[in-house]
């Protein structure tokens, strides 16, 4: 029987990156006892690319084959040490796996060997260290007394393992080094599950940190806020008792800048407030799949994160949602302000228009006037010419009486001129008019 070709079919261009996506970064089979390291660094300017070359420059140093391009994820395996790289949108995450030999004995919780600490220091980083991540897999027969031990019992927190024998312990403080610490007394999982068990707690601890950067922002942006809600109900105080245009126009400038300031702290907080919600929502996804029971008389994970994580998260949300709102609340009292402001112009060019109205009126009477004049000087010159006609005609012997015959010309003359210059006026007139109709339409 043959297989189906679908060959023949176009595929979409994505289909293989989509595809492929839910094995980009596949989980590290571990076996105990096992000490992880997990550094996170933020990828901002040319810090990705940089960090990259120097990663294939480190695996070139050691033999390894260097990472694909746009690769992202790449392990190196360096004896007893393994190192996975993972880049993600807006960080990189270099996890460093060590066992240690069997021969080496008890060691104390988070002592990183020196050939470990060689191998860090030769792997520089341009990006910002923001996640520092101890984590050390034991076989514990008392892992509440192995957890207390280690970490401070005022913020202790240790939880079962879900589906699993085992606890997970963390106080979430810093040691003297400046890494978190976290311990993981499994029993018996299988090298993959306690692989994928790491990996999460990792990805928890990673999005966690990463899920609070919006809480700085926050706090930075507040006092701007507050200070824009303030002058907005000033301003809205002053707009209701403002009469004169020029105090109406200050106050639409003010509203105006009140925005721009508003919406240049919004803008610059979008990605932020936005992704602190996704990682958060990846840390309770975390949580979900890796804690089981609480450990008396400690806090679980859950209830830990939720009283000094979810108060920052609404910090945020709150935040977020007092911009949208004065934003909106800008945009109508500027509107009204608007409104105002072209009512006031309105008006303003009503009585200009109507002054100008008069004024043409006027020079309508006084261009009458002038035409009447008009007429009669004109009159004047064409009857005196036509009295010089009838002289000269009476002097070549013609019967004509010249003063008569002045007499007569001059009801003929002026109704001529009066009746020539009203149709020049009549067509300029009809011109015009045929001239505003066709600006019309």
């Amino acid at each position: 029987m043959t297989s189906l070709d679908i060959s023949a079919f176009t595929p979409h261009g994505l289909r293989e990156t989509v595809l492929n996506e839910v094995h980009a970064r596949p989980f590290t089979p571990l076996t105990q006892p096992v000490l992880v390291i997990r550094f996170a660094f933020m990828a901002k300017g040319d810090s990705p690319a940089v960090d990259r070359a120097s990663l294939a420059a480190f695996c070139a140093q050691h033999g390894a084959p260097p990472p694909e391009p746009g690769a992202k994820h790449h392990q190196v395996d360096l004896g007893p040490v393994r190192l996975r790289f993972e880049q993600h949108s807006e960080f990189a995450t270099l996890t460093w796996i060590w066992s240690p030999p069997a021969e080496s004995g008890p060691r104390r919780f988070g002592v990183i060997a020196p050939e470990l600490q060689a191998l860090i220091a030769a792997l520089p980083q341009a990006g910002e260290l923001l996640v520092a991540v101890k984590l050390e897999v034991e076989n514990s027969a008392d892992p509440v007394a192995r957890a207390e031990e280690i970490f401070d019992k005022s913020s202790l927190a240790i939880v079962t393992i879900k589906g699993s024998a085992g606890t997970v312990a963390s106080d979430f403080r810093l040691d003297d080094d400046g890494f978190t610490r976290i311990l993981v007394c499994a029993d018996g999982p299988t090298p993959e599950r306690l692989g994928a068990l790491v990996q999460r707690i990792l990805e928890l601890e990673t999005y966690r940190t990463l899920a609070l950067l919006g809480l700085p922002m926050a706090l930075t942006l507040a006092p701007d806020v507050d200070r824009i809600e303030r002058r907005l109900v000033e301003v809205l105080a002053e707009m209701q008792g403002a009469q004169s245009f020029k105090l109406n126009n200050h106050l639409l400038r003010e509203l105006t800048e009140l925005e721009a300031l508003l919406e240049r702290g919004a803008t610059g907080s979008l990605f932020r407030f936005g992704a602190s919600r996704a990682y958060y929502d990846l840390v309770q996804a975390r949580l979900s799949v890796i804690e089981g029971e609480p450990v008396a008389p400690y806090s679980s994970w859950s209830s830990f994160l939720a009283r000094r994580t979810a108060p920052a998260m609404r910090t945020c949300n709150a935040l977020e949602g007092r911009q949208s709102n004065l934003s909106l609340k800008l945009a109508r009292a500027a509107d009204l302000l608007r409104t105002r402001v072209n009512v006031e112009l309105e008006q303003q060019n009503r009585d200009l228009l109507r002054s100008m109205n008069e004024r043409t009126k006027l020079q309508l009477r006084l261009q009458s006037t002038v035409e009447g004049l008009s007429v009669a000087a004109i009159g004047y010159y064409v009857v005196s010419l036509f009295g010089y006609l009838a002289k000269g005609a009476h002097d070549f012997g013609l019967p004509v009486d010249p003063t008569f015959a002045t007499a007569a010309f001059v009801p003929v003359a002026i109704a001529l001129i009066w009746f020539t210059t009203h149709q020049i006026r009549k067509r300029h007139l009809k011109e015009d008019h045929e001239a505003e109709k066709a600006e019309q339409e």
